[in-house]
């Protein structure tokens, strides 16, 4: 038997900020980073809440640790907001929502990514660092309440930015499909979110900002779909390699994505050729599709800048090598695991590492 649940709003395009006044009046905690304070982002929702108080939470850092939500879960206590509003991408997402779970304080809470990628405004996931390690959490009271998805906020994202965080919308589309969970609904967005990053993520990626929104919507509905049909053995190679060596996930996804289509195929191999064929990949055999998935991901990889493995990224192989048994710990213990289509083993984690560590030779 299937599943699929969604209980969020999505406001999306231009004027979606405008959203905010329907919270006005009332108590708002802002958990978000310094930049959004210097960029005058934060001024401009203060004047959409004109009548709230708005305590602003801005010590947000890149893969937040722990002590961060506890740090916000306080102040949350102590001001007793009805709303809690999160602004930016994956990193203030993921500890406003430890935040409120940690809080156990009832709020509505308000998602306002600035990236287009983690999906995070729609999932029932938080990412947290802890002794060097990234450990996702997984509760439904994470996921956000409502999503607001602001084209004008997408305007100045770098090029690097837009990069990595496209390619980890990809590789939620990838899992999504090929995981345990997945149906006929998640499949559906998984698909249409993969079309859309395809056609327009290079546009964007060269200063296309049209075409921004497109990605934006892309990057929820990817979040929807994994929300609800799981990840797998790249988000926990991911997640325990971003841990050690401080890479942003995006560019790990994208050097992750080739190895764990091999890996994953004996098991998922109609589901990766069906996504291939969704995304205008037409082959005449399974096979075939998923060889033209591979080589459109490599392809698409190399256009946006990204590096294939982590030599190309800049890390020195003594640095992994003395880390290798941690990451290898890591990832089998990683809850995405829980969801790969094939049970994930020290052999598979090795051999996907292969192709992506530079101890091995290429």
């Amino acid at each position: 038997m299937g599943e699929f649940y969604a209980p969020i709003h999505i406001y999306s395009g231009p004027g979606a900020l405008e959203r905010l006044r329907h919270y006005n009046g009332q108590g708002v905690l802002l958990v978000t980073d310094h930049f959004f304070i210097e960029s005058g982002v934060v001024e401009k929702i203060r004047a959409l809440l004109p009548e709230s108080k708005v305590t602003v939470f801005d010590q947000v850092t890149a893969d937040p640790p722990a002590v961060l939500a506890a740090q916000g879960a306080a102040l949350c206590r102590r001001h007793r907001p009805g709303v809690l509003v999160a602004l930016g991408g994956g990193s203030p997402m993921d500890c406003a929502k430890a935040i409120r779970l940690a809080s156990e304080t009832a709020m509505t809470f308000v998602a306002i990514p600035t990236t287009s990628g983690s999906g995070a405004e729609a999932t029932s996931f938080s990412i947290l660092t802890h002794d060097g390690i990234k450990k996702p959490l997984v509760d439904p009271l994470l996921r956000p309440d409502a999503a607001i998805l602001e084209p004008t906020l997408l305007e100045a994202m770098p090029k690097a930015l837009i990069a990595d965080t496209g390619m980890d919308l990809l590789a939620h589309c990838l899992e999504a499909v090929a995981a345990t969970g997945a149906t006929a609904f998640s499949d559906a967005l998984a698909h249409g979110a993969a079309r859309l990053a395809f056609a327009h993520l290079e546009q964007s990626y060269r200063g296309e900002t049209a075409v921004r929104l497109f990605i934006h919507e892309a990057a929820t509905m990817a979040g929807m779909a994994f929300d609800n049909a799981g990840l797998g053995v790249l988000h926990a190679l991911a997640h325990s390699l971003g841990g050690v060596l401080h890479l942003p996930h995006g560019r790990l996804c994208a050097m992750l994505m080739p190895p764990v289509l091999a890996a994953n195929a004996p098991a998922a191999r109609p589901a990766y050729a069906a996504l291939a064929r969704q995304c205008g990949l037409q082959a005449a055999t399974d096979a075939l599709a998923v060889r033209d998935l591979t080589a459109a991901l490599c392809r698409l990889r190399r256009r946006l800048g990204l590096p294939a493995n982590l030599r190309e990224a800049g890390v020195a192989p003594e640095t992994v090598a003395a880390k290798r048994e941690e990451i290898v710990a890591a990832a089998l213990a990683d809850r995405c695991c829980e969801t790969n289509p094939l049970p994930v083993t020290r052999a598979m984690v090795e051999e996907i590492l292969k192709a992506v560590v530079p101890w091995q030779r290429q």
